[in-house]
């Protein structure tokens, strides 16, 4: 019996190295498209909003071209704020951007899966989309976890099942690569926190739709800002006209009022880091597919 590949197995599996290059190449075209990314980053804010917190370090997880760094620092004058990210070309983005004489936040590239920082070193982690970014949920709130203080709070966004389902259809119509991204439901990822150490999980959800005049203007937008297909199962072969024509052909089927709709399902969820006599399992005891990948066998 031949053995399986894990890209034959999990085709949606992201890789790593081409989603560090897609936002190396997107850091200088980043900000000109990226209205979308900019509104959830507000309205993950809002979610802080009512909550009582006045962290020390601040974790700006997956910062991309610091949109949510001056927030932040407004919110949190006295914190020590660190940038992360995995590209490094988007990391020199956001510091060609800030303008605070004092206190200015450091800069880390480094993957969120492995976070190079000090075991209870950080009082809030604060990522808005960055975490459909990542293949193993368990390894991500693990060290997410590991690195908050107990009393410290992770907030977040990223993307739904229900995103992008009229593009992933419409591929699905074309040939038999992996075109989109699978994303994780939003149980699935309070199931991931609570099995990692945290306690009060709250989820939240919103639908986003997005209005195009032409398809080729939602895969620009999603070229631009480094969102476009990394995942193992991809076509490694150039994307005729031919192929580009058919799936323009079958994403008509979802025009109304003249539009051409990208549905977005917003998951929202912050939860807090406390003591507990059972500490997060080691990186090396989480067996299995990623959990973020396990219940994704079927079509969202």
């Amino acid at each position: 019996m031949s053995k399986i590949s894990a890209k034959e197995e999990f085709p949606w599996l992201l890789d790593k190295v081409l989603v560090r290059r897609s936002f190396e190449r997107a850091a200088s075209s980043y900000d000109q498209t990226a209205y979308l990314q900019r509104e959830i980053g507000g309205r993950l804010f809002e979610h802080l909003d009512p909550i009582l917190l006045q962290p020390a370090r601040v974790l700006d997880l997956g910062t991309g071209t610091g949109a949510s760094l001056g927030e932040l620092k407004r919110r949190f004058p006295r914190a020590s704020i660190l940038a992360m990210d995995l590209a490094s070309t988007m990391l020199q983005q956001a510091r060609s951007k800030q303008r605070w004489p004092w206190r200015r936040p450091a800069y880390v590239c480094a993957d969120a899966e492995a976070l190079p920082l000090a075991t209870a070193s950080v009082d809030l982690i604060f990522s808005s989309l960055t975490f459909q970014w990542c293949n193993d949920l368990g390894r991500l709130f693990s060290e997410c976890a590991r690195v908050l203080r107990p009393g410290g709070l992770i907030l977040f966004s990223t993307f739904g099942p229900d995103t992008l389902t009229e593009l992933r259809t419409s591929w699905e119509a074309v040939d038999g690569h992996s075109h989109v991204n699978r994303f994780v439901d939003m149980h699935d990822l309070g199931d991931a926190m609570t099995s990692s150490g945290f306690a009060d999980v709250v989820m939240d959800r919103e639908q986003i739709r997005v209005e195009y005049s032409e398809l080729r203007f939602l895969l620009h937008e999603l070229k631009a800002i480094g969102a476009h297909n990394v995942t193992r199962g991809r076509n490694r072969g150039l994307t005729g006209r031919a192929r580009l024509r058919a799936l323009s052909d079958h994403y008509e089927q979802f025009r109304s009022g003249g539009k051409l709709p990208a549905r977005y399902e917003v998951v929202y969820g912050h939860a807090w880091r406390v003591e507990s006599r059972r500490e997060p399992a080691p990186v090396s005891e989480l067996q299995g597919i990623p959990i973020n990948l396990a219940r994704q066998g079927k079509s969202p």
